[in-house]
């Protein structure tokens, strides 16, 4: 993955294959299984989509606690990633998959793909991202998908940035907003359940018709909307963006921040905090993994505070423990949404693929 690429939570120019991560130590054995006397797995394989990150020393420590070694596989986006590990389902390509969010969960959970397990230190994570009574995922992280805006752009035409999704539909933001496919991206997706969650199931149809005759456009990615289309980042300066409204994350200034050349003072764009979805990523031990044991403590370590409190600066998300605190840059250039959008799993799972098919003859066609 790029370093100075990266945006919050979207997976970035990555090449398929897995990357190794040694374990700095560790000489203990492990159980053996049943009446074998041959040990068990050192290697712990996790499969992810493209954005998974950790630092090295983080994830060292864990392994060198633990004796075990940690494989990550990314395969491409979280969908096609999960398509993946259902078509392989009962023989995984890993132990632990991560990356599974709110949106796609009911497919994983209808498929049964993972083995139950509550983690330790579970009762740690806020109550409100449990969402799997019966612990098949484990809630790792969350993020919320908003509109950001081009600070530079509204001050220039003296224009109020929009705020809410009402807002958008106004004639004074025609022709300014790009958003993502909700066929093909996540965000999008998100973007699409957020006009579900304000408007419900009938509303956000003639919500959707009027933001297209108010000139939105649509992209296939975020990479594209995001670096080409919008005015306001550094890709989209590169590539003379002209649309400074675009659908990303809350969490997308202070990445602006981190990563601008020169480093700027204040983030250069905004977030828009009443059109946000909540999104939450999961991750589950994979039925029929060759390392079980090893899958559990991996998902141990995952809700643990060394790294919930690594992942922010490495993934650009939120920590889901209660104990876990958020690093300055975010403090400082991000903004807490205090009331996103949501749809409650079993909507999702009973209408996702209506709703988008319905958006899609809506909007694109």
């Amino acid at each position: 993955m790029s370093t100075t690429k990266k945006m919050a939570g979207v997976a970035l120019a990555a090449a398929l294959g897995v990357t190794t991560l040694s374990a700095c130590g560790g000489d203990a054995k492990d159980k053996s299984a049943g009446a074998s006397d041959a040990p068990k797995s050192k290697t712990i394989t996790l499969v992810s989509h493209d954005s998974f990150n950790v630092t090295d020393t983080v994830l060292g420590e864990f392994e060198q606690q633990s004796g075990y070694t940690v494989k990550v596989l990314k395969s491409g986006d979280a969908g096609a990633a999960l398509n993946q590990e259902i078509l392989t389902k009962g023989s995984p390509r890993g132990d632990v998959f991560f990356g599974v969010d709110n949106t796609l969960v009911s497919r994983a959970l209808e498929n049964g793909i993972f083995t139950p397990y509550e983690a330790k230190g579970l009762a740690g994570v806020k109550p409100e991202f449990v969402l799997d009574k019966e612990h098949r995922v484990t809630p790792v992280d969350s993020g919320d998908i908003c509109v950001n805006y081009d600070k530079a752009y509204f001050a220039d035409k003296k224009l109020a940035p929009p705020q809410t999704l009402d807002d958008l539909i106004k004639p004074e933001y025609k022709n300014l907003l790009v958003t993502e496919n909700a066929a093909t991206s996540s965000p999008g997706l998100g973007f699409l359940l957020a006009s579900v969650g304000k408007y419900g199931d009938e509303g956000w149809k003639d919500y959707w018709s009027k933001l297209k005759a108010n000139g939105v456009e649509v992209v296939d990615g975020w990479e594209q909307a995001y670096n080409e289309r919008f005015s306001g980042s550094a890709g989209g300066k590169k590539a003379k963006g002209d649309r400074p409204l675009v659908v990303s994350y809350a969490s997308s200034p202070p990445v602006e921040v981190l990563y601008g050349e020169p480093q700027p003072a204040e983030a250069p764009t905004g977030v828009s905090t009443g059109t946000c979805f909540r999104q939450t990523e999961f991750a589950g031990l994979l039925k029929g993994a060759k390392n079980e044991e090893g899958g559990k403590a991996l998902l141990d370590f995952l809700i643990s505070k060394k790294f919930q409190e690594d992942m922010p600066l490495q993934m650009f998300v939120n920590p889901v423990t209660k104990d876990a605190a958020l690093p300055e840059l975010f403090t400082k250039h991000g903004v807490v949404i205090e009331k996103p959008e949501t749809v409650a799993p079993e909507a999702i799972a009973k209408n996702r693929d209506q709703w988008v098919k319905t958006w899609t003859t809506l909007v694109v066609k």
